[in-house]
């Protein structure tokens, strides 16, 4: 399932609708880990899903740290005879999200003010399969789609050696969406906001690098350095999720042809007080729209990101963050369907956002978007609503947020969207007479992890 992106990117029309409806991000601090550590959620997560440099580690190391080996289930190897060390029960968790959705202006034909329960509900086999492999895999029940589906997944083989005296830790990795592997929260499958509701309108589309969740099969390696530089190389295919297999790709906006690189490097700097993070990223996919041969789209994707966490008055922690990401495409295969103009498109993404945590109890966080791109009327079409009065993908505004924790496991939180921008334009950016401050979106959520 797909989470609500506030960005834009060069996508053919059919894309568009493919991605219309859109599911809010997901956390990943999950009771299965608290119970298999012996920690709380705070030993790991500033506040969920934000982790510190305790669970940062804890997801390197492929999530297999148990608080005592008495949980564990072994049988020691012999020539004929295979090992077996596991958890003695299974590493399950689960959660509800309840909320209520309201934009300034009402989406015409519906009723405003929205209260859904559940808004979703998510299953999670998250923990250690054995010494050195473990996971975090979600399955999430849509209200909406009426349906449980795949969610964020993310295995890992995980171990580490001493080279030159100072410690190496490396792994391989299967996922479903790229930079779900990621240990920072700068980059966009872990990234702010944190909740989100699931039908409020949003900018058309997203980049590329954010627009693989859940459809995607990527396998590839990652390591860490001496705790301070980090390398990850992924390798992704299609994988339609729902589909008959093997897929001929006919209902699907993005095809990959052959194998869609993801890379990732990042240096980490630890000090008493204060975490740095500076990073890069970016992917290439060659695509064909509805189909599995002929023409192609290529998009090209590379980011630099960064994240400070600093420690004040003992407790408290104030993180900033931010993330520029550049999209080059040349839409050929869209060209000749009609549903892009010829030549190379381009749009570049701005995300950065402040959050202070008082303790573990509440945070409050403020982040800014900005978004840019090659204007295109074939590719960002008229439409009430969702569409484009120009064919122009700017956009812009902020999310605040303030969240509560009454118990480690359930969270209460209040947030606004504003829109200074939206597809384009301030007033009547659709041609239908929708300012893009009527998407101002309202969204209250209580989710309960257990």
């Amino acid at each position: 399932m797909r989470r609500v992106m506030i960005l834009l990117t060069s996508a053919a029309p059919v894309l568009v609708l493919l991605m219309a409806t859109v599911n809010p991000p997901k956390g990943k601090a999950v009771p299965s880990f608290a119970r298999q550590t012996g920690l709380p959620c705070s030993g790991c997560h500033y506040t969920p899903p934000e982790l510190n440099p305790a669970g940062r580690r804890f997801k390197l190391l492929g999530y297999v740290d148990r608080a005592d080996e008495t949980k564990v289930v072994k049988a020691d190897p012999g020539k004929k005879r295979a090992p077996l060390d596991l958890l003695s029960s299974l590493p399950l968790s689960a959660w509800l999200e309840t909320s209520f959705t309201s934009t300034k202006s009402t989406i015409p034909g519906t009723q405003n003010g929205s209260i859904e329960l559940p808004q979703d509900i998510s299953l999670f086999l998250s923990g250690a399969w054995t010494t050195h492999v473990g996971s975090f895999m979600q399955v999430t029940y849509d209200t909406q789609d009426d349906h449980f589906s795949m969610d964020n997944t993310d295995i890992r083989y995980a171990n580490k050696t001493t080279i030159g005296g100072k410690e190496l830790v490396f792994g391989l990795n299967l996922n479903n969406n790229p930079t779900v592997e990621d240990l920072w929260n700068s980059t966009l499958a872990w990234g702010y906001p944190f909740v989100a509701d699931d039908f409020a309108p949003t900018p058309t589309a997203a980049p590329i690098v954010a627009s693989l969740g859940q459809d995607v099969a990527g396998f590839g390696g990652y390591g860490m350095w001496n705790n301070h530089l980090y390398a990850d190389a992924t390798f992704y295919r299609s994988a339609h999720i729902g589909a008959a297999q093997p897929t001929d790709g006919v209902d699907f906006g993005y095809n990959i042809r052959g194998l869609a690189p993801y890379w990732r490097v990042a240096w980490q700097q630890l000090t008493g007080k204060t975490q740095y993070e500076f990073g890069a990223y970016g992917m290439h996919m060659r695509s064909s729209p509805g189909a599995i041969t002929g023409l192609e789209d290529s998009y090209t994707d590379w980011a630099i990101d960064t994240q400070i966490d600093r420690t004040l008055f003992r407790t408290d922690v104030l993180t900033l963050r931010s993330s520029y990401i550049r999209e080059n495409s040349n839409l050929v295969a869209s060209t000749a369907l009609g549903a892009a103009s010829a030549g190379s498109h381009h749009l570049n993404t701005l995300l950065a956002n402040a959050e202070y945590h008082f303790g573990n109890r509440a945070s409050g966080a403020f982040g800014w978007f900005d978004t840019s791109g090659t204007v295109d009327p074939l590719l960002f079409t008229q439409a009430a609503v969702s569409g484009s009065a120009n064919g122009d993908p700017r956009g812009s505004g902020y999310i605040a947020n303030f969240s509560y924790w009454p118990w480690q496991n359930m969270q209460l939180s209040a947030q606004y969207t504003g829109y200074t921008r939206f597809n384009g334009g301030s007033t009547n950016y659709d041609a239908a007479g929708r300012n893009a401050s009527g998407n101002n979106t309202v969204y209250l959520v209580a989710r309960f992890i257990f």
